[in-house]
Formats: structure tokens, C-alpha cells, sequence
């Protein structure tokens, strides 16, 4: 279903992506780092939905869509190097720095930290060329509630 897209986002040299592809391509970030712990817990799918409906200013109901295809770009992407270093190349800095910040909405959906988890948000936040202290500062915006 998304192989056309694969192929353009892991290409040698990406485009840019367009928006619909950029918020798919992001929102399947989220999910992966939701799988990691293998419990894709209904408070991160919750989350997830939440998160894609204000960053986007999607309805409920395009941002269900918006997750559906997320869910299954995610089933079909690379591993988590390849697919996160694609989406470096193709996002604005400004863009990866929300998604950091998602991201640690996610894994502190459940209340759970878990060592996958940790260690898939250290890589992503490498991959995505976000440097630890940013990081750290998005973890703390969200422990903050916001």
C-alpha cells in the first residue's frame, strides 16, 4: 500500500515532502515509538489521535484517517535508522522538534517508562538531528503538562 512512498522517503536524496505525506510519515513515528514496548497501550492511541488533530487542525474524524494510515505505514516501514534518517532529511528542523516533543507524549502516555522506549527516543532524537538537551527540555515541557 505504501511502497511508492517508502521508495521516495528512503531515497538517496528525498524531497521534500508534501504536507499529507509529511503528517503521515510523522504520526508513524509516534506509533512506532507507541509499539516499542509491544503495548500499544489505548492511552497512546488516544494520545496519538489527540496529537495529530492539533498539530494538523484535523477533525476527529481526519485524524483517525490520519492514524489508520499512519498505523500502517509504520507496519510496512524500514527499521526505525532508516525510516527516522529519512524523515530528517525530508522535515524542517522546526518540524523535528514538535515531533521530539510528541514523541515524549507518547512514552509518558502510560505513565511507564520503559528501557525500549528510552532507548528508541535516544536514537530517534539522534537520527532526527535534535541534540539531547533539546530533548531533554521537550521531556520536561511535557512532565510540565505542556
Amino acid at each position: 500500500m505504501f511502497a511508492d512512498f517508502l521508495k521516495r522517503l528512503t531515497a538517496p536524496d528525498p524531497e521534500p515532502l508534501a504536507d499529507d505525506d509529511a503528517r503521515v510519515a510523522l504520526t508513524a513515528l509516534l506509533v512506532r515509538v507507541a509499539r516499542s514496548d509491544g503495548d500499544y497501550a489505548e492511552e497512546e492511541r488516544h494520545l496519538i489521535g489527540r496529537i495529530a488533530a492539533e498539530r494538523f487542525g484535523l477533525s476527529p474524524f481526519e485524524a483517525q484517517k490520519l492514524q489508520s494510515e499512519a498505523e500502517a505505514l509504520e507496519a510496512e516501514a524500514p527499521d526505525t535508522v532508516r525510516f527516522t534518517r529519512a524523515i530528517k532529511d525530508a522535515v524542517p528542523y522546526d518540524d523535528r522538534l514538535g515531533v521530539i516533543e510528541a514523541l515524549w507524549a507518547v512514552v509518558l502516555a502510560d505513565g511507564v517508562r520503559d528501557d525500549h522506549e528510552n532507548a528508541l527516543m535516544r536514537l530517534a532524537t539522534n537520527l532526527l538531528g535534535v541534540s539531547d538537551v533539546d530533548s531533554g527540555r521537550a521531556r520536561r515541557r511535557v512532565e510540565a503538562g505542556g
